[in-house]
């Protein structure tokens, strides 16, 4: 298995005219035998150090996956997954004490995928999402998930315990996309809570028909410019975070 990846994160012109920083984060990269692992995460805005949550959040699975996949070819169990996510939820919590601070401060959603020839794993809490591409048709396979109130969500801080979903999927995908809420308008059909085509297809075709592998740095330059532009600004004024995974 090969890949090839553009991806871009930016920041969002309502946390530009407030004078605060970029809150997603987000990691791809290609792990034990050309297994490929990403993630994506979104700090909350009312969050202190939501930026920093999004961070260590992508940090700390891009490892323990990477670490889990040299040793062994299988996927983590469930169990294994819970455990890592209490894992990250502790040192949040022991950054947060030492800061003076408490773990909602650090909020961040999550949106991970990891592929291998037989299967595809996803990890999600909140309203980020990944869809993939089998047989020319998008499917959703995390699909947004908003909290009791308007404009709220799920994070990994939440207490007691994260509203953590897992899912396995059939390997039968030959792209993905994860991204942040911020491109959810654009990417998804609200109505018929569907991935929108339109929007997806004409993505694709570049990254699908690069030369090499590994993360594409010209098709990414050229996604951030799009994602800061006016026709995706005048739509939404949050952060944007967008992978597009192309199988080779």
């Amino acid at each position: 298995m090969a890949w090839r990846w553009a991806s871009a994160s930016v920041i969002g012109t309502s946390h530009i005219q407030n004078g605060t920083r970029l809150q997603d984060a987000c990691f791809v990269s290609t792990v034990g035998n050309g297994c490929l692992f990403a993630i994506v995460s979104d700090g909350a805005g009312s969050a202190q150090f939501g930026a920093y949550g999004a961070w260590l959040t992508c940090r700390f699975l891009s490892v323990r996956f990477r670490e889990r996949m040299r040793e062994d070819s299988d996927l983590p169990t469930d169990e294994e997954l819970v455990n890592w996510i209490e894992e990250l939820r502790n040192r949040i919590s022991g950054i947060a004490t030492r800061r003076e601070s408490t773990p909602r401060q650090f909020a961040a959603t999550l949106a991970a995928i990891t592929v291998t020839p037989n299967e595809v794993l996803t990890l999600h809490v909140g309203d980020s999402a990944i869809v993939g591409r089998n047989n020319g048709k998008w499917e959703v396979l995390c699909w947004p998930e908003n909290g009791e109130y308007a404009s709220s969500t799920y994070f990994v801080t939440d207490y007691p315990e994260p509203r953590l979903n897992i899912n396995r999927y059939q390997y039968e995908h030959d792209a993905f996309a994860l991204f942040s809420d911020g491109v959810g308008d654009l990417a998804l059909s609200q109505l018929e809570q569907s991935a929108h085509a339109p929007f997806f297809d004409p993505m694709f075709r570049p990254v699908d028909s690069a030369l090499g592998e590994g993360r594409l740095v010209d098709l990414s330059a050229k996604l951030a410019a799009y994602l800061s532009g006016p026709s995706v600004c005048e739509r939404t004024d949050d952060d944007k975070t967008l992978i597009l995974i192309s199988e080779i």
